[in-house]
Formats: structure tokens, C-alpha cells, sequence
């Protein structure tokens, strides 16, 4: 199903029973698309370890509605370059500038 692989933009939702872990695992990451993953489930250290492997930027666990500043917002594979939020959004936004002065 085209929702499965392609991105979407919106309240969309697509579910898919898989076998296993392995199974969801190979599926979620055959998108030319990594911007987000969401897990359900009641084992954080599965959703740590499941989500260690996905190729995504941004892996939320028990949820998908909240952006913390702190953390960096970012994709891989087509979903996009550099990262927005935190330290590293912030940094991608400035340029520094170096004065070297001699006082005479």
C-alpha cells in the first residue's frame, strides 16, 4: 500500500500486523523516507532497542504528538538534510564571525 511506503502529511494512520520485531523492523525500514517512528508499547527497553535499528531521526515511544525543543528534529534517506530544534537546529541557523584584535 502506497501509505506504507510513501511520506504522508496529516492524521494518518497505517497499520500492518507483522510476524515479529525482525518483521517490523525490515518493513519500517524499507522507505526511501526516515523522518519519524512511532512505537506502542507497554516495553520501553523494546522500544529503545527497536528503535535503535529503524532508519529515522526522530523515534517516539507511546506517543507522536510532541516536539521537545531540547532534542533535534531531523530525517534521513529523502526526508531531508540538518536538523531543526536543540543545539544543532540552533547552530545550523547562525553563522559565526571571528574578530582578531590587536590592541596598539
Amino acid at each position: 500500500m502506497a501509505i506504507m511506503s510513501e511520506e504522508s502529511f496529516g492524521p494518518v494512520l497505517g497499520i500492518m500486523p507483522v510476524r515479529d520485531d525482525e518483521e517490523a523492523i525490515r518493513l519500517m525500514n524499507d522507505s526511501k523516507y526516515g523522518l519519524t517512528a512511532a512505537i506502542f508499547t507497554r516495553d520501553i527497553a523494546a522500544a529503545e532497542r527497536i528503535g535503535d535499528r529503524l532508519e529515522t531521526g526522530t523515534v517516539f515511544a507511546n506517543r507522536a504528538d510532541y516536539l521537545d525543543p531540547g532534542l533535534a528534529w531531523t530525517g534521513v534517506k529523502e526526508t531531508g538534510r540538518g536538523a531543526s530544534l536543540s543545539v544543532l537546529g540552533y547552530d545550523a541557523l547562525t553563522r559565526p564571525k571571528s574578530f582578531h584584535l590587536k590592541h596598539v
